[in-house]
């Protein structure tokens, strides 16, 4: 049965080769996002066939419709579109009509690619997209993450994954489900400067890391905007750029902490801050006997990445913004190359997708989930001021 069923789809597939240049087009784009499956599972690749044949689309790229279009889709997400190799463009999704407008014009956008998060769904029907980017206030992410699985779609979800551990789990169900993939906003593991920095720690290149210092923070504006409401963000800066803190003590280490205790700091506007923190620290210990110490505020600014080790040091400061960042090591500066974060991440991401693999798992929604677990027993040793062990 197997056989004939291979035989069946090379069959088809030759005789589709014929009349290739009418119809790969649309039923390429098809395969490359619908069919595509990994052969370590044992099951069946289209795409493989397809590239055996020379019927793949050279510098095809991938269709990004962006969910929400805040400040980080316009000022970010959308100008790093513009640079992508793999990925480009294609719809948004928004609830405000003038918005809609000044997309379509600025970015060509057809209004067939244009939806509101009423008519979010019939996206599924759009062969043009074939990803979707949801850059929503955190509370949201899990339903358009789910929806838009439901609607066939690969997903790149904005970090933090979510606000609790089961809303991440309901968002990587229903991607496996869908046969779809879920990626996290973790840009800066695209990013050079991060990426020599995860090889010296987890290589040793200075010896066993004893100490890390991980902060992020900055001075917080609108006492209005939806990251100051717990309901939306669910939290203050540690569900918003603490969540890099978190990251850089584990990709220095390259290891999971096994316990964590932490501390509210006093708040010095009350009123601002009434519904979250305003500054907190935490402090996690490592299989290896490594340690870290961590800030992150929305009353002062904090951004380094420092790792002491056995036979030195090395750190980012900047190191977890937008960039460029800077690095130096006890031996000397660091020189990577610089790149634009959001281009190097989607176009990673995209890659991948085109080319039919796995995505690496520290982007994917399992890394996003561990990291969602991790920033709720940071919130649970500072209310109980007691160490939570994280083994289990």
């Amino acid at each position: 049965m197997k056989n004939q069923q291979s035989n069946s789809r090379r069959t088809f597939l030759r005789n589709l080769g014929a009349g290739a240049s009418a119809l790969s087009l649309p039923l390429l784009g098809y395969a490359d996002n619908q069919f595509v499956q990994h052969e370590s599972s044992g099951l069946y690749s289209l795409r493989t066939e397809l590239d055996a044949m020379g019927l793949a689309q050279p510098g095809r790229k991938l269709g990004i419709a962006l969910v929400g279009l805040g400040g980080y889709s316009t000022n970010q997400l959308a100008p790093a579109l513009q640079q992508t190799q793999n990925c480009r463009l294609a719809g948004i999704v928004t609830g405000t009509p003038s918005k809609a407008e000044e997309w379509m014009k600025k970015y060509n956008i057809p209004k067939a690619n244009v939806y509101d998060y009423k008519t979010f769904d019939r996206i599924a029907d759009n062969k043009d997209i074939d990803v979707v980017y949801v850059v929503l206030p955190n509370s949201m992410h899990e339903e358009y993450v789910v929806r838009a699985a439901q609607a066939g779609k690969h997903v790149i979800c904005e970090k933090p994954m979510a606000i609790m551990p089961k809303a991440c789990q309901n968002m990587i169900d229903a991607c496996k489900k869908a046969n779809k993939q879920l990626a996290i906003g973790y840009r800066l593991h695209y990013e050079p400067f991060t990426k020599e920095i995860m090889r010296l720690g987890q290589e040793k290149v200075f010896g066993p890391v004893k100490f890390v210092e991980s902060s992020d923070g900055f001075r917080s504006g609108d006492p209005n905007q939806w990251r100051l409401k717990k309901s939306m963000a669910g939290g203050g800066p540690l569900m918003d750029v603490g969540i890099y803190a978190v990251q850089g003590a584990r990709y220095v280490t390259g290891e999971e902490p096994i316990s964590v205790t932490a501390q509210f700091a006093p708040k010095t506007d009350p009123q601002k801050f009434k519904d979250v923190e305003e500054t907190m620290f935490w402090q996690f210990e490592f299989p290896s006997g490594a340690v870290s110490n961590s800030t992150t505020s929305y009353a002062a600014g904090v951004e380094r990445l420092y790792a002491s080790c056995e036979k030195g040091w090395f750190e980012l400061a900047p190191a977890f913004g937008y960039g460029p960042l800077k690095g130096r090591t006890s031996k000397g500066p660091i020189e990577q190359p610089v790149v634009n974060h959001q281009a190097a991440h989607m176009d990673g991401v995209c890659k991948d997708l085109l080319d039919g693999k796995k995505l690496p798992n520290h982007v994917t929604g399992e890394e996003g989930l561990r990291d969602v677990r991790l920033l709720q027993a940071i919130y649970q040793a500072a209310e109980t001021g007691k160490k939570i062990n994280l083994k289990a």
